[in-house]
């Protein structure tokens, strides 16, 4: 039962890891063609770099052999002295073919002397090689005859294989025969009898018969990239394995990829100072292509002045070719662009004569609106004083009118009230007289009398009158215990009682917020002394917060509607 379970659980386990599994894989799949065109876009960025700086890389190597020069010793031996050659041979093979060659003779020459046919026969298979990448087919092909394959040393066979096989290629450059492409195919497969399977250069063959010949891309495509992730840009094989992955995109028709790889490839090529390099012209195809004529024409024009600086002539017959067509386009399009220029200048000289005659029309208009513009200032200024003047006289008539609407609304407040007490008023005493008239008919004179004698009747009818007062006036001004409070410092500020709406100081100023001023119409009106009213007045103006001249002013501005505008 546990083992069951066990199973049970790691199969879940392996489904769910599974999952997983395709899931990344999902997303890398999705994701690959943004980051491979980033990718792309970031390595012709560095071609255009490197080609920029080729010289740069060119004179690096220059110093390097001219570094290896200056150690040569007098006292070499001959046989030192071939070693010597052959190093400043491998070094100019790829960067000029006649020091090259240059070399190689000086080898043959050593050879001869040192009478040894094996050094004799290297610098031969050497000159093979450097001829017919120099056009001199003729003399290339009869040191291959002369040399017989039975009696070279057995180290110089995969030499030998790699002489006719590279003739061969340079050859077929003249011609698009079959037959050099067979003869291409069968000195490889003899390369690839005698090399070792575990070494870099038979891979890299082996490959090749596979695209070349078998047109297999798949499989090769694998082990290309698995070479390339083991290979260093710096090593020569480097922009060979980039190369043949550019060529089984040409051959996939896989556009993306192309571009990729013959740029590495180019890219690589430049900086190890290899002139004699094929990724340039396919490079520039490609661009051809897909109709960027300025890149084409930059590369096709950086691969051939390579090959005429390493006098490799075949690589000059195929960009020829490649040249002609690229140039004829670029030329082309060169003149439509020289023809749209000479427009545009055209266009922009009839534009400047039109800007200067705009300019002196211009000034001569500004000229006049300067006038024009001193005579509105000095209207202008005018015109300003007689705004400010009636911005005033509406300030004012607009104050007048506040405080006439103020006015009529206290009056109208007033009015109404006072035909309301009136009514009242003759309402009470209409009954006062039917007491009285009641009492006289009973003949009850000490009633009368009594009733006359006591002021009850004056004191509650004053409270009432003054309640009212009240009343209306907090209806009118319903802040203004609150905002009279604000105008008094904080410790003197008036606390009314329960019940109570306003008390005798705030009806004094209640009265003068209302127009009323004059301390003897006020005094009449509550009841009460000059001198108490004048009291009042004072002791209030000495507890403002405000400026005691200011302070009744602002008093009758309290609830104003100038104020609340």
């Amino acid at each position: 039962m546990n083992l069951h379970f066990i199973i049970f659980v790691h199969l879940i386990n392996f489904f769910v890891s599974l999952k997983n599994l395709f899931l990344s894989l999902f997303i890398v799949l999705i994701s690959f063609p943004l980051f491979a065109s980033e990718s792309t876009d970031a390595i012709l960025k560095e071609l255009n770099e490197a080609i920029k700086n080729k010289q740069h890389y060119v004179k690096i190597k220059e110093e390097r052999i001219l570094n290896f020069k200056k150690i040569k010793s007098d006292n070499l031996t001959k046989e030192q002295e071939y070693n010597y050659n052959k190093t400043l041979y491998l070094e100019y093979q790829k960067l000029n073919s006649d020091s090259a060659i240059q070399y190689v003779k000086k080898n043959l020459k050593i050879a001869e002397e040192l009478q040894d046919k094996e050094l004799y026969d290297l610098a031969q298979l050497q000159l093979v090689t450097l001829y017919s990448s120099s056009g001199k087919y003729r003399e290339s092909e009869a040191i291959l005859k002369n040399i017989n394959k039975k009696n070279l040393a057995l180290s110089l066979v995969p030499n030998y294989y790699i002489s006719y096989r590279e003739f061969f290629e340079h050859y077929a450059a003249n011609s698009y025969s079959p037959e050099y492409r067979k003869q291409i195919g069968k000195y490889r497969d003899s390369l690839l009898s005698v090399l070792n399977p575990n070494t870099l250069e038979y891979q890299i063959n082996r490959i090749q018969q596979d695209i070349f010949i078998h047109k297999k891309y798949n499989d090769p495509k694998k082990q290309l990239l698995v070479l390339l992730n083991k290979t260093k840009e710096e090593n020569p094989q480097y922009a060979m394995i980039t190369y043949l992955l550019g060529k089984i995109g040409e051959a996939t028709h896989d556009l993306e990829a192309r571009k990729k790889y013959y740029a590495l490839s180019a890219t690589s090529d430049i900086k190890n100072a290899n002139k004699d390099n094929a990724s340039l012209q396919e490079l520039a195809l490609v661009f051809y292509e897909i109709g960027d004529v300025d890149m084409a024409y930059k590369l096709t024009q950086s691969a051939i002045e390579d090959a005429l600086y390493c006098n490799v002539q075949f690589r000059t017959l195929l960009m020829s070719e490649v040249y002609s067509i690229i140039n004829t386009v670029y030329l082309e399009r060169e003149a439509q662009r020289k023809s749209e220029l000479q427009i545009y200048l055209l266009c922009i000289s009839l534009l400047s004569l039109f800007l200067i005659v705009a300019v002196i029309y211009v000034y001569i208009q500004m000229k006049k609106v300067s006038r024009i513009k001193t005579e509105l200032f000095e209207t202008s200024q005018k015109l300003a004083e007689l705004n400010k003047d009636i911005t005033e006289t509406n300030s004012q008539l607009q104050e007048s009118n506040l405080q006439l609407s103020e006015s009529n609304l206290v009056k109208e407040e007033y009015i109404a009230h006072f035909f309301n007490l009136c009514s009242t008023y003759i309402n009470k005493l209409e009954n006062y007289r039917i007491i009285l008239n009641k009492k006289a008919t009973a003949k009850q004179f000490d009633e009368i009398y009594k009733i006359l004698k006591s002021t009850t009747l004056v004191d509650n009818e004053l409270e009432e009158l003054y309640k009212n007062f009240d009343i209306i006036f907090l209806n009118l001004y319903p802040t203004f215990v609150k905002d009279f409070n604000a105008l008094l410092i904080p410790e003197e500020q008036i606390v009314l009682k329960q019940n109570e709406l306003l008390n005798t100081e705030l009806r004094i100023f209640a009265l003068i917020r209302l127009g009323i001023t004059d301390s003897v119409k006020i005094a009449a009106f509550l009841r009460y002394s000059l001198s108490t009213i004048y009291n009042y007045r004072t002791r209030a103006r000495n507890k403002a917060a405000v400026s005691r001249n200011d302070f009744e002013e602002m008093v009758m501005k309290i609830g104003s509607m100038a104020l609340k505008a």
